[in-house]
Order: C-alpha cells, then sequence, then structure tokens
C-alpha cells in the first residue's frame, strides 16, 4: 500500500520464531496436494500469535476468520474494541476498513462496465473532460511547481483501476506533485468528489499513464466515475447495488447514532502504550464519499462480500458480476514492463486488487491469491484455488507493524512444513 514500506521479507522475520518450530512439523499438512486444507494445529497457532499481539500491547484487539469451502472454520476475536473499558470485541463490531474500500469501489465500476458503459481502455476525459490535456511533471520547477510535459496518451480507466494513470496521494511520497495535492487539500472532507476533480485537474500527473505502478486517488476518481455514469451519488449506488442485494445491513459512510456503541476505537502507538483516537469524524456522514477508503463494515458483512468475489461474482442467488469479469479483475492488468508493488515482492496487480504471481517471495499466500488491505490493518485475502477466504479486523495507525501481522498469519497459515 506503501511505497515507503520496508520489503516484506525484512517484515516476515519478526514472525518466523513464532511460526518455525511447528511449520517444519511435516505432519502440519497432510492435505491433498490439489485442495490445501488448513491443519487445526496451525489454527492453534495463529491464535496463540494473535494472543502473543494482545499481550505485549502491540494490539488492542484483532478478529480474523477464515472461510473454506461453504463454512466459516475458524473465527477468533481476540482483545478489545476499547482498551479503558476493557469492552471486547464481538462478532457485531464495526471498523473503520479505509483501504478494503477499493475492491468494492471497483466492483461498482466494473457493474457499470458490464452494463456497456464504458471500455476499460476509454480515455478518462470522455466522462470527466477536465482531464483532456493533461500535463506531466519532468522536473522540479520554479516556486513549488514543476516543469511539465504532454501526456504521452490521454490516460484511460483500466490505468485507474491498475494504479498507473500518474496520479499520486500527496502523503507517501516525495515530489513537487505531492506537495500540490497538501497544499490543494485534494481529499477535504468538507468537499465533494466532483471537486476533487476540478483540483486535480490543473495538478500536473507525477508520472506518465501507464509507466509506473504508484499509488494514488484513482480509486476516488473511479468512485466519481460511478456518479456520472450511473447519476446517483456514490453512496446511493453503493447501497442500492451492491450492500442491499448482498445482504450488508451494517455497511456504509458513516455510523448512525443506533450502531455508535458497536465502532470500534482506533489506536496509535505510543512510548506511554495505545493511545485512542476519536470516534466522532466516523458518527455523521462525510461530504466527501472516500471511494479509495471511506467505508466502515463488520466482518460478516466483508465476509459477504469477499464470498461474493470467490464465487465469481455471485452469492445466494444474487449475481453483482459475471464470472469473467472478476476474473479479469483478479488477473494481472500491469504493462509487461511496470513493476508491482515495491513493498508486496510476489504480487502483481489486477483492478483494485493485487495478485500474487510468487508465492515465496508474497509470504507464501498461493500463487492466484487476489487481496488487499486498508492503512489500519485490515485485510482480505481471497484464494480461489483452495477456495479459501482470510479476513482480519484490526484498528492500528502503525501500518508497517500490520504488515508484520499479515506475514505472520500467512506464513502461520500457509508456509510449507519443509521450509
Amino acid at each position: 500500500m506503501l511505497s515507503v514500506l520496508p520489503s516484506a521479507r525484512r517484515l516476515g522475520a519478526n514472525c518466523l520464531m513464532l511460526t518455525a518450530a511447528a511449520l517444519f512439523a511435516q505432519a502440519l499438512h497432510a492435505e491433498p496436494a490439489n485442495h490445501y486444507t488448513i491443519a487445526p494445529q496451525r489454527l492453534a497457532m495463529l491464535d496463540q500469535a494473535m494472543q502473543a499481539q494482545i499481550d505485549q500491547g502491540k494490539l488492542a484487539g484483532i478478529d480474523i476468520l477464515i472461510y473454506q469451502d461453504g463454512e466459516v472454520i475458524h473465527r477468533k476475536l481476540t482483545g478489545y474494541q476499547e482498551l479503558d473499558s476493557r469492552k471486547p470485541l464481538a462478532e457485531d463490531t464495526l471498523y473503520k476498513i479505509f483501504s478494503l474500500t477499493k475492491p468494492i469501489t471497483g466492483t461498482a465500476l466494473l457493474m457499470l462496465h458490464e452494463q456497456g458503459k464504458f471500455q476499460l481502455d476509454d480515455p478518462v476525459e470522455l466522462y470527466l473532460p477536465q482531464f483532456k490535456g493533461m500535463q506531466v511533471a519532468k522536473e522540479d520547477g520554479p516556486d513549488g511547481r514543476p516543469v511539465t510535459e504532454p501526456a504521452q496518451h490521454p490516460l484511460t480507466i483500466r490505468e485507474l483501476m491498475n494504479h498507473t494513470a500518474g496520479f499520486t496521494y500527496g502523503r507517501f511520497s516525495e515530489s513537487q506533485v505531492d506537495a500540490l495535492y497538501v497544499k490543494e487539500d485534494i481529499q477535504n472532507p468538507d468537499t465533494t468528489l466532483a471537486d476533487m476533480i476540478e483540483k486535480l485537474a490543473v495538478i500536473p500527473l507525477r508520472q506518465q499513464p501507464g509507466t509506473q505502478w504508484h499509488y494514488s486517488v484513482s480509486v476516488d476518481i473511479q468512485a466519481r466515475l460511478v456518479e456520472v455514469l450511473s447519476g446517483m451519488s456514490f453512496d446511493a449506488f453503493l447501497e442500492q447495488n451492491i450492500f442491499k442485494p448482498l445482504g450488508m445491513k451494517d455497511t456504509g459512510f458513516y455510523v448512525p447514532a443506533d450502531k455508535a456503541e458497536r465502532l470500534a476505537v482506533s489506536y496509535r502507538p505510543s512510548e506511554d502504550g495505545l493511545q485512542p483516537l476519536p470516534n466522532d469524524f466516523f458518527l455523521r456522514k462525510p461530504n466527501f464519499l472516500n471511494g479509495g477508503g471511506g467505508l466502515i463494515s463488520s466482518m460478516d458483512d466483508y465476509l459477504r462480500f469477499a464470498r461474493m468475489l470467490l464465487n465469481e461474482g455471485e452469492l445466494d442467488g444474487v449475481r453483482l458480476l459475471q464470472a469473467e469479469t472478476v476474473r479479469l479483475m483478479a488477473s494481472d492488468q500491469l504493462p509487461k514492463q511496470v513493476e508491482g508493488p515495491n513493498w508486496a515482492p510476489g504480487n502483481r496487480f489486477g483492478l483494485n486488487v493485487a495478485v500474487v504471481n510468487d508465492s515465496s517471495a508474497a509470504q507464501y499466500l498461493p500463487e492466484g491469491t487476489y487481496w488487499w488491505w486498508g492503512i489500519q490493518g485490515p485485510w482480505m485475502w481471497v484464494d480461489p484455488a483452495n477456495g479459501i477466504i482470510t479476513l482480519g479486523m484490526m484498528q492500528n495507525t502503525d501500518y508497517r507493524h500490520s504488515r508484520v501481522v499479515h506475514g505472520t498469519v500467512s506464513n502461520i497459515l500457509y508456509r510449507p512444513a519443509e521450509q
């Protein structure tokens, strides 16, 4: 998610002591070669490792769920929704899922693609004309504005969905373009998606379209495309076309008053331990419908969304996407010359999700697994080859430690016993 993250190999080092002894035991996976089943010993190790995270004060709480072959085979809620009162996590606890919003936004846009509203390689300017004639930063210039050159081609919707369109976030890298994002307060919560487009249109792209994977606000641009193509507000489109059909009754852009007590507290690590952050912002409807990171959800709700993806677009008789569209989403969409996220070795990128292409480099997630995560740690892994969904919910601002937790879990669940 962030270009400044340490490599996954280094992040995984802390977890190996937790897993080594049992993972070397051949008894841990006697499952058929063509269908991996997670051994009970691994699940016990997982629970122990997550309890250690709580006992050591690294996390306030974590909820992990594993689903395979039509049923939840493991769920463990460890720790607290709120530390001061020692309120434990509950099955209906609500979480700020941040960038786990991105696969949902991608699903919404792909639903409109299936309706014939656009083609993936259409120029974005066909639907958002503000992006016509975009300039690209070439080198640093005077007064904080870069020297620019014309974009080599109009950026496309596919490039928005694989993070190669040339945009940035303004906070995960340093450049004059990033500084302009900060100055213009691109994602100001008091503005709208339409306002954001107007601001972005006069800021140069950070790099030429199609030349580099770079994490960006492109998913917020996708959310605005949903509004323009559907004629609906983004939140209304999601509610009508995804949340209500799937029975996701606790997912939205804010938590209403009657559910406020269910919202987990977020924590920031400090020398004095985990410090709570206020939930107030998430208890009122925002103007800015953040398609890249604004949703709040529950474990059960997000499982229904992930099951729809695992079932290639259908859940309980409700079909959101055709199977071939989900396969497209979960396949490599990067140009051959473009590398995947540099902080996630062993991965390429599809449409709003990362896709594993080298299991050992990807902390042993199976090849073909597609996934994403949010900046406070919640994550989704969909492993089609084995019919497994792994979901984790946590609320901790130390995103580097989140990646340690993710690596710990994937090593425990998937690392071959002989390695």
